[in-house]
Parts: C-alpha cells; structure tokens; sequence
C-alpha cells in the first residue's frame, strides 16, 4: 500500500480505529445534555436563528439525585431516568417502552402499571393520563411523574391502590412533547408546542422573529416603552398597584409593552414568529379546522396552530393511534396549564346541544369531585364555561360570549374515542385569591400573592434598559417560566399532589365485569342450560353512549367455547349449541352499568358423549376479559 493509499485510509476509517477518542452525537444523545456545549441547537429549517444559548434555571433539576422530590422541576431526561428505575426495580408490574418519536427523533416514553399476574393490560379496564403536551406547560409532566411514584411506592401496602393495579391497567406518559419541554427548560425560549417551523405571522417565511435575551439573564421579560408625544399607547399603569408596576391594556395607553427582543422582520411586532407555533392540542381528528390563513373563502373558521392536517405532527399522532388500539380506556386526562379548571368537552357548542343526557351527568359529577379535590374554581366545558368564566371582557368592557376551539382533545375524547377525558389546566399565575373582590382572579391578584407569600421572586422590578432599537426603555415584569405559566417550585407539590389525586379519582372508578356464578341445570335427555351471571362492580358504565353511537367499544357478550372436535359435524356433532341460535354462539347483551348484573343462558345438547368441558369468556370492551372453565354433564377421563 502507497502513501497515497494509506492516507485516504486513515480519512476515511480513522473515526472507527480511534473512537474512543472522537466525540460522536447519536439519535439518543442531544447537544443540550452535554456538559461541554454553550448552545442548544434546534432542528428544523427555517429563516430565523436555530441555537440558542444553554441556560440552567435554578428551578430545575438537570440531573437525577438520589431521591425523587417535588420542590424543583425535572428535565425530561431526569424523568425518563425514573421511569427507568421504576421499570427495573417493580417488574411484576411496571412496562416501560416507547411509543413515539418527536420531530426531532427524540423518544416519547410510557409506562404501563398492571399485575401482570392477574392477567394482560389489554385484558382489563383501563385509565390513560398524559403530561407535557405544551412545551411550558411543565406542571402537567410533573403531576403524571407524582403519580407514577405514588402509585408505585403504595402498592402493596394501600388496599386501594394494590387492587387498582392487580384489576386495571394504567397508561402513564409523562412527556409527549420532549422537543419543546428541552427547549423551554434549556434556554431562554418560550413557545407553545412542537418545534417544527410555522409561520405564524403568515409573511412566508418560518421562525424568523424570536425572543432574544437581551440582558442576558435567562429569562424573557417584558419591557416597557412610554409613548412619544401624538402616540396612543397600549398600556397605562394599573393604578391598583402603588408602586406602578402592573401594566393593563388601554386604547389610549401611554405606554407601549412588548416580550422582550427585537423586531426582527420589521413588521411592527416583536417575536410573533419564534421557534416553532403548532398547537398539538389543535391537531386532534374531531373538529379540526384549518390553520389561520388556510381558509380560501375567508368567511370560514380556522384555528391558530392546527397542523396541515389532523395528526399531522408525530407527537399527537403517537396518543391518538395509542387510544384507538387500546379501546379499553374508559378515563383520559391530558393535561396543560395554567387556568386551574377541570377541563372538557363540547369544545365547539354548549354541553346540552350535543352529549347524552346521561353521558353528561356523569362528567358533571366528575367536574365536582375534581372542584372537591383540587379547590379549582372552575369545571366544564370548553365552548361555554372556559370562554365565559368571567362575565366581561377586563380590557374591552364587552361582554363575554361563547368560543370554539377546533381539533382538541377532550372533544376527541368524547365525541370521538367516546370516554370521559379531561383537558385540566394546572397552576393559577399566582393569582390565590381574590384581593380587590373584582370577581376576577388576575395579574393584580397575582401581584399581591406575590409580595405577601412569596417574597416578591415572581415579579422583577422594572429596571432602566437601552434597547437596540427603542432606545430608553424599562425591563421588567412577571417571571413567565416559574411564575407565569408554573408555579415557584415550593408549590409544585402541591398542585402535582392534588391534580394527580383527582386523576387517581377516575381511575378508582372505572368499569369493572365481575364473575359472580356459572351454573349447569340437568333437562334430561342429555341437554343441559347454563347460565352465566356478571355484575358491573366499577362506578362507570361499560360504555358511554357515546361510545356506543360510534361504535367505539362492542357490546357486552358471553361465548362458551368447546373443542373444535366437539361441534363439528352440524347435526351429528357430539356437542351442539342449541341456543343462542345465531351461527356465532354468542349472546349480546347492551352495556351494563354500574351495579348492574346481566345473565346469558346456553341450552347445550351432547350427543354420544356424557359430558364434556367448555371455556367461558366474558368479553366488554371496557369493562374487561373474564375466562373460566365449566364442566357439563360428566366428561370420560
């Protein structure tokens, strides 16, 4: 071998010889989880910068200690580590695997929590609770992660907990936006979901006006401009603050108010178009409408952030095809911040327009146990009780109506997959009480809760501060990480702890096909009746009748299978299923509700043989597989 050959060797094979030596970035390793790196870099094209400096916020804890606690947040990483722990250390009950890859390539772990022993998950009732949707939205990760613990650490000493697990099946998802939740905790950056590039201000071009950090702490603030003479502002200073420091939204203003950066494009606006701007809680099959700018007539509606189409992002594709796989789910929550309600459908009409009578009082029911359970002020729907939670608009005086929201999940939940699913939101921006007896709980109130209990860390003062492009300014406001949108960690447990309880709630009260008595009565001439009686021991029906219209679950049936050998041969055959009289054997019965008991009756005829064996089954598709064996008549051995 030449020089020549030997050096295009060296090129082209050195990285293998020398691997130990060469830092190499896989799918599974990512630049922010690198101690030696100054940048996290985002993937995607686009026409705005895609690194960002790595900050390390005091409120997060970017590295697993030795125990699990919930006065500091946790990166994905430290809660996939947990999971990981749990998997190894509770076998018998604990599957962890993935079901997902983000836009990025990063895994969406899941856990399942069953007694493998009693049986598969698929086998029986199941609840299903999600986390992490919206990239900032991090108190909802937090609370799935309380649970799995909780529920983890008591079984076998909890009576409760110890026969939720061996009689159902949780699905528990801690994070199924990893993409955006690294961002949001890695840096400076805000944005709401995915980090695919959007145009969100609809000038043809993606991402290309984010947040800067201009003072370099970390931290996007607001800041404050005061108008120029002739100017008419956007904001005055609240005067129910007297120190001046709340801004509130006038058309008369004299101060104009953006989040901190620069206008990048010139458009007029400051960071419209950041990293990223689908909504993955707008991108659900029911409901869906086009993204804003997608309507060709202009007169339609649109939702902001809704994808090129349903399921179009990885993420929420990866819940939807989970559900419809799994239809044993009776319960769901999927949960954000930061209104504290107990969220749900209808998303696009009133609750009485649209559910079943009797579908709706149960989800009533569960909005007041969960108000019992948290202390949230608000529960119901998305279209009337979200959207009019207050009377007035605070800004315009007009009057509070109605609102739709298309493609979201609990209308998906309902109307679609046909369960009681909930969209909770978490955290309250601080706002604990109501200080001034407006009816209104705000940033007014927030800042009052802030002074009084938590030492004034949730608002900066507004500071002096030479923008590049509006010259003298002031910098200041709510902390939009550990205040605004999540609470300062010292009450992270809290609202994990209550929310996770509510959820467990549900959980306890699924549907539940209980075996109660096969009998076998003599009619002589070698034909036998069997019956078969089940009650429903959960709180919850089999099925919602929506879940019936949609044919999201089948109905509750009872089969007895014998050896094939035995039923062959029509009239001949040594054993013949007399009734039911349909070709399948089987007997249907409608839902069975709770409490309620149902009876399936087998006139069974033998022929040449005195007796013989046959399995039972109980088949609902939320309420779980029953099998046991019968003996009819007296089988040769």
């Amino acid at each position: 071998m030449n020089r020549k050959h030997i050096l295009l060797f060296l090129l082209l094979y050195s990285p293998m010889l020398f691997a130990q030596e060469v830092r190499v970035l896989n799918p599974i390793t990512w630049p922010e989880s690198d101690k030696d790196t100054a940048t996290y870099t985002v993937k995607g094209e686009r026409h705005g910068v895609s690194f960002f400096k790595q900050y390390r916020h005091p409120e997060v804890q970017y590295e697993p200690m030795k125990q699990l606690t919930f006065d500091t947040y946790h990166t994905v990483n430290v809660m996939y580590y947990w999971y990981k722990v749990w998997a190894e250390k509770y076998p018998d009950i604990v599957d962890l695997y993935q079901v997902g890859t983000s836009f990025e390539g990063r895994p969406i772990l899941q856990m399942t929590l069953t007694n493998k022993k009693t049986g598969k998950d698929t086998d029986k009732p199941a609840a299903y609770f999600e986390g992490g949707r919206h990239s900032g939205e991090i108190t909802s990760s937090e609370s799935i992660l309380w649970l799995t613990q909780h529920l983890l650490e008591n079984y076998g000493s909890d009576p409760a907990i110890t026969k939720l697990i061996d009689t159902k099946a949780i699905y528990l998802r801690p994070q199924n936006n990893p993409d955006g939740s690294n961002l949001y905790l890695n840096t400076a950056q805000r944005n709401r979901s995915t980090v695919r590039p959007h145009d969100n201000d609809r000038d043809g071009l993606l991402d290309e006006d984010d947040e800067e950090d201009l003072d370099g702490d970390g931290i996007i603030y607001q800041i404050r401009v005061k108008a120029k003479k002739g100017e008419k502002g956007t904001h005055i200073i609240d005067p129910r603050d007297p120190k001046g420091r709340l801004m509130k939204r006038s058309e008369n203003g004299d101060y104009f108010v953006y989040s901190e950066g620069i206008d990048n494009d010139g458009d007029g606006r400051f960071n419209e178009d950041g990293i990223g701007g689908l909504d993955l809680h707008r991108n659900y099959p029911e409901n869906w409408r086009p993204d804003t700018g997608e309507d060709e007539t202009s007169r339609g509606y649109t939702q902001n952030g809704a994808g090129a189409f349903p399921m179009s992002e990885p993420e929420s594709r990866s819940i939807v095809m989970w559900m419809l796989t799994h239809p044993n789910i009776s319960v769901a929550n999927s949960m954000d911040t930061r209104v504290p309600m107990h969220l749900r459908a209808p998303s696009t009409s009133k609750s009485e327009e649209r559910m079943y009578p009797e579908d709706l009082d149960i989800y009533k029911k569960y909005d007041q146990i969960g108000m019992d359970i948290t202390g949230y002020p608000w529960a119901g729907d998305v279209y009337e009780t979200y959207a009019t939670r207050y009377k007035v608009n605070p800004s315009t005086g007009d009057p509070l109506k109605p609102s739709p929201l298309f493609g979201h999940g609990p209308d998906f939940g309902y109307f679609y997959y046909g369960a009681i699913w909930y969209g909770d939101e978490l955290w309250n921006n601080g706002a604990m009480k109501d200080y001034d007896n407006d009816g209104i709980y705000d940033d007014y109130d927030g800042l009052r809760w802030d002074d009084e209990e938590n030492g004034g860390r949730g608002f900066k003062e507004w500071e002096p501060f030479d923008h590049p492009t509006l010259g003298k300014a002031e910098i200041g406001g709510f902390h939009p990480k550990f205040f605004g949108q999540n609470g300062p960690p010292w009450q992270l447990e809290n609202w994990a702890k209550k929310q996770a309880l509510f959820n467990l709630a549900m959980a306890m009260d699924l549907p539940q096909i209980t075996l109660n008595d096969v009998s076998v009565e003599s009619k002589g001439k070698d034909t036998y009746i069997v019956k078969v009686k089940f009650t429903n021991t959960g709180q919850l029906p089999t099925a919602l009748k929506q879940a019936q219209l949609v044919k999201i679950v089948r109905e509750d049936r009872v089969q007895l299978q014998f050896d094939s050998k035995l039923t062959r041969g029509g009239d001949e055959a040594q054993v013949q299923i007399i009734n039911p009289t349909l070709s399948d054997k089987t007997q249907y019965m409608d839902r069975t509700l709770p409490g309620q008991s149902q009876e399936a009756t087998f006139e069974i005829k033998l022929n040449k043989i005195k007796g013989a064996k046959a399995k039972v089954e109980i088949l609902s598709t939320r309420g779980g597989y029953i099998e046991t064996e019968v003996t009819i008549g007296t089988p040769e051995k």
